[in-house]
C-alpha cells in the first residue's frame, strides 16, 4: 500500500516494512518534512520491522539532510526498528561514511554486497566555500604561519599551564565539523584536568544548544589569560592544516550541542567550521542566546566571499588585542 506523507511517498507492505522514497535535493525544506514524516510511518505502523530509505531519486544532500537522518536514526533505535538504506549513490554512501552515520544503519538484503562498501568520491558542495581552492590556499598558508607561531610559543605557554595546573599541555575534544564529520580539535588546556566531570556542578547562563558560565571555576589563573588572548586556540591551526577547519567559518560545535539542534539548526554545519568568524567579532563570550549564533552563521553563509573573510581576520586581531576581547 502506497500513501503521500507531506512531500514524500510512503509504502507499507504485508511483512511490516515501510518505505520511504527520498526526494531528489535533502535540502532544510525537504529535511523538515522527512522528520514529520518519519513520525508518521512510525505511528502509521507501529509494529513495523524495518524502516527502508530509498535514495534511488537522490542526487544532492546538505547538512538538514544529515540532520534529518541523525534524528530519525535516534528514533528508529529508540523504537527498535531497523533502518535500512536502498539504492544510495556513492556520493551520498560517501557523505554517510564521512559523517559517521553509515554504522548506524543497514542495507537492503539484495543489494548489501554492492552498498557494503562507500567508496570515495566528490562530496556534495553545501557551500561555495567548501569548494574554493583560493580559500583552501588561504588556510594553508595561514596555518603554516600560525603554527610557526605556536612553536615559538608553545615552551613558555607549556611551562606556564604545568606551573598553574599540572596535567597535559593540550585539552582535546571530539568535535561536529562540516556536514557533522567527527574531528579531534586542539587547544591549550585552559582548564582544570578534570572540567568534565565538574561540568554538572558549572549553571550554563545562555539559552540554546551551548554552554557558557561568565565566571567558570575550573578555569585556571592562566588559562583565563590563554582565552583573553586567543592564544589557546592557536593548535587549532594543525585542524586548518588538515582541512578540518578554515581560518573562518562557524563556531565548531561538540556532539552534546549538536545532539539538541533543531532541523534549520544544522544549516550552520554547510560550510567548515572556523577558528574564527562572525561570532568572534560580534561578541564572543557575552553572546549568550544560540539563536544569535546561528544567525550570525546564516549571515556569514550569505556574504561569504573571499574578501569578507579576509575582512573577518583583520576584525578579528583587532578584537584579540582590545581590552574587552573574550573566550569562546
Amino acid at each position: 500500500m502506497a500513501m503521500s506523507m507531506e512531500q514524500y511517498l510512503v509504502e507499507f507492505d504485508l511483512d511490516q516494512n515501510i518505505t520511504i522514497l527520498m526526494p531528489q535535493r535533502c535540502c532544510v525544506a525537504e529535511a523538515l518534512a522527512f522528520k514529520q514524516t518519519f513520525l508518521k510511518a512510525c505511528q502509521a505502523s507501529p509494529s513495523a520491522a524495518s524502516i527502508i530509505l530509498d535514495f534511488s531519486q537522490t542526487q544532492f544532500i546538505d547538512s538538514s539532510g544529515i540532520g534529518a537522518l541523525a534524528n530519525s536514526i535516534k528514533e528508529s533505535r529508540k523504537k527498535k526498528i531497523s533502518l535500512l538504506i536502498k539504492q544510495a549513490s556513492q556520493q551520498i554512501m560517501a557523505t554517510l561514511e564521512m559523517t559517521g552515520l553509515l554504522k548506524y544503519l543497514h542495507f537492503e538484503k539484495q543489494i548489501k554486497n554492492l552498498e557494503k562498501k562507500a567508496v570515495h568520491t566528490d562530496f556534495p558542495i553545501t557551500h561555495p566555500s567548501v569548494a574554493s581552492k583560493f580559500k583552501r590556499f588561504i588556510d594553508i598558508v595561514g596555518s603554516v604561519v600560525g603554527l610557526g607561531i605556536t612553536a615559538l610559543m608553545l615552551i613558555p605557554i607549556a611551562v606556564m599551564i604545568k606551573l598553574d595546573n599540572p596535567g597535559p599541555i593540550l585539552f582535546s575534544q571530539v568535535r561536529r565539523g562540516w556536514m557533522g564529520k567527527p574531528f579531534k580539535l586542539r587547544k591549550f588546556r585552559s582548564m582544570v584536568t578534570n572540567a568534565e566531570t565538574l561540568k554538572h556542578k558549572v549553571k550554563n547562563e545562555a539559552n540554546g544548544a551551548i554552554f557558557k558560565n561568565a565566571n567558570d571555576f575550573r578555569i585556571t589563573k592562566f588559562g583565563s589569560f590563554l582565552r583573553r588572548s586567543s592564544l589557546d586556540e592557536f593548535p587549532q591551526f594543525w585542524n586548518v592544516l588538515r582541512g578540518d577547519m578554515s581560518l573562518v567559518g562557524t563556531r565548531p560545535p561538540t556532539f552534546e550541542e549538536v545532539d539538541k539542534y533543531e532541523i534549520p539548526q544544522w544549516q550552520r554545519l554547510d560550510v567548515k567550521p572556523g577558528i574564527t568568524g562572525e561570532w568572534q567579532v560580534n561578541g564572543r563570550s557575552r553572546i549568550k542566546n544560540f539563536n544569535d549564533i546561528i544567525a550570525m552563521d546564516l549571515k556569514y553563509q550569505r556574504n561569504w566571499s573571499h574578501y569578507y573573510d579576509l575582512k573577518l581576520i583583520l576584525k578579528t586581531v583587532k578584537v584579540i588585542f582590545s581590552k574587552n576581547s573574550g573566550a569562546l
